[in-house]
């Protein structure tokens, strides 16, 4: 799966994608991201891709002709699957949309700085616009991430343990229950003894319960 994304600071995400699970998909060749930058794409001498605004008002906005350039000379190369602008006024990203995207084999993202992007690239080049929360980010470049890590873990072969993804808070419409590990006892406090007792049946049961009472208890949204 190929990810390219645009931006105006892409030292921004050079280390986001280099630990990990994301560096160990790259390594693998089961994932491909690609981080170009805006300026590249521009025609003045200044590297600029920002304008005041018309209509007056606070801020500056990116201008058409760099984004125009770099989507263009990028489709030009390959089709997308998806053209994404991360967007605090687009749709909020959910595991449902994750798993959605999982299954494409080309994405290109835009991530957006200072008041926001031309409103023509978006209607012109974007086909989704995805927020990661109601809230407003200094770029869209932690957005990107978020979705990129979101997305290319839930690729076969990404996770060591293949099952690991599926069993995720949000999968099946709930918060994961309690997790546990070594030593069975600490400072007091022992391992709920249903975990310990090898029953798998059992086990199952308890989990299910136990995230059924926590989404409940913290999301009861979900359970709507």
């Amino acid at each position: 799966m190929r990810f390219d994304i645009i931006t105006v600071l892409p030292g921004l995400l050079e280390s986001p994608f280099a630990h990990s699970i994301l560096q160990r998909a790259q390594k693998k060749g089961i994932a491909e991201i690609h981080v170009h930058n805006l300026r590249d794409y521009t025609t003045n001498k200044q590297k600029s891709v920002d304008d005041y605004p018309y209509g007056g008002g606070g801020g500056m906005v990116m201008g058409v002709e760099p984004f125009a350039n770099c989507i263009q000379q990028l489709k030009s190369e390959r089709e997308y699957d998806e053209i994404i602008f991360m967007s605090p006024d687009g749709e909020t990203l959910n595991q449902q949309i994750a798993n959605n995207l999982s299954l494409k084999r080309s994405i290109l993202i835009l991530c957006g700085h200072y008041k926001g992007i031309d409103q023509r690239i978006r209607d012109t080049f974007v086909t989704r616009e995805i927020s990661v929360g109601d809230y407003v980010l200094s770029g869209g470049e932690l957005p990107a991430a978020v979705l990129v890590d979101a997305v290319v873990r839930l690729i076969p072969g990404v996770l060591s343990d293949e099952t690991s993804a599926l069993s995720d808070s949000f999968q099946d419409g709930l918060l994961d229950a309690p997790l546990y590990t070594r030593p069975a006892e600490w400072n007091g406090q022992a391992v709920p003894p249903v975990l310990l007792s090898g029953n798998a049946g059992e086990i199952e049961k308890w989990r299910h319960e136990q995230a059924l009472e926590r989404t409940k208890q913290r999301r009861p949204d979900l359970l709507s």
